[in-house]
């Protein structure tokens, strides 16, 4: 995957189905991000569209609803969610129909009935395994049950522990809230444990959408680099990152190898726009009628072009070519400016 020599096709050019992030792509909280909507009724009318998301705090009909809400058509196999792809991990390790602790809300809780174990929320009901997601009313009870049945460690006969994702953070409406990596980790620090992660930027939740879509050139959309792109990139797919949500441009300018995308865009109008070259000659990247240099240890900006959004394509190109560290350069604030939506 590479920004370089890009022709002048759109990123949806000869992509059969579009695999879309919710939070911070399509929504933050209830509401929906300016421009997504319109811009994936247009998707969904001329190839498939798919929804994956990490977080389960939500059953897949009751996100199917909220998206059939802000105007989409989407049905409840359209959505792939965490915990479904936590389920099929567990029912690997664990008996059929095992008790499962489980730290999370309706969404995990419908998906472990759904696979045919049962649920406590207590450690003293022996459970042959852990799952733990994210979930608005998770509370230090819940954290803690999960810590009492989780003290043994796995190598010596300790049960599995699931996460359905470790997620930082959680945009919201209001803000950027405590994802389910933050709840994880507090049990993480408790009893020295690491869990197994189901979701995002692990395989099995990208391999279960590409199955069940039956897509032969998918392209992911997603608002972070260290979840939804690099996960993407660890299963094949081409990816957009939309900066719209989570990640910002001075993140996307020192993205590591392997959690860069094929195309970053500013709001998803520019999925169908056709997506500009990236010009190489010497030191120098132009994206349009943006330019950027590396002059040895500084980021020189030769022209900011009419369009922020090809600054910061050009930048992004510029220091990843050079395969060092961006804090190995001298980056001028303008190159970090940040005028695109976020919650």
């Amino acid at each position: 995957m590479s920004l370089f020599s890009r022709d002048r096709r759109t990123p949806l050019t000869d992509v059969d189905v579009v695999l879309a992030d919710l939070d911070g792509v399509v929504y933050a909280g209830a509401g929906a991000i300016p421009h997504a909507i319109d811009s994936l009724k247009k998707v969904e009318a001329s190839r498939r569209l798919g929804y994956i998301t990490n977080n389960a705090s939500r059953t897949d009909a009751s996100v199917a609803a909220h998206l059939t809400e802000l105007g989409l058509t989407v049905a409840p196999d359209e959505v792939v969610t965490s915990p479904q792809a936590a389920m099929r991990l567990v029912s690997s390790l664990i008996p059929a129909g095992s008790t499962i602790l489980v730290v999370g809300g309706e969404g995990l809780v419908d998906e472990v009935h759904k696979a045919g174990f049962r649920v406590t929320r207590s450690a003293d009901d022996a459970p042959a395994a852990v799952v733990q997601g994210f979930a608005p009313e998770v509370g230090w009870k819940d954290l803690a049950e999960a810590a009492f049945a989780l003290k043994l460690p796995e190598d010596e006969g300790g049960i599995p522990w699931i996460a359905t994702n470790t997620d930082w953070t959680i945009p919201q409406s209001r803000g950027v809230a405590p994802g389910n990596g933050t709840l994880v980790s507090a049990v993480h620090t408790a009893i020295g444990r690491l869990a197994t992660v189901a979701g995002k930027p692990e395989t099995p939740i990208f391999e279960e959408a590409v199955a069940r879509f039956g897509a032969k050139h998918p392209l992911f959309i997603g608002d972070r680099l260290d979840t939804d792109i690099a996960g993407a990139s660890r299963a094949g797919i081409e990816s957009v990152l939309v900066l719209t949500g989570i990640d910002r441009p001075k993140h996307l300018l020192a993205a590591a190898e392997g959690s860069r995308p094929t195309y970053i865009l500013g709001d998803l109008r520019e999925l169908d726009e056709p997506y500009p070259q990236t010009q190489i000659k010497g030191d120098t990247v132009t994206v349009r009628g943006a330019s950027v240099r590396v002059d040895g240890p500084d980021i020189t900006i030769l022209s900011e072009g009419d369009r922020p959004i090809d600054l910061v394509r050009a930048g992004a190109a510029a220091i990843w070519r050079t395969g060092r560290q961006i804090f190995g350069f001298r980056v001028p604030e303008r190159l970090y400016a940040d005028p695109f939506h976020r919650p």
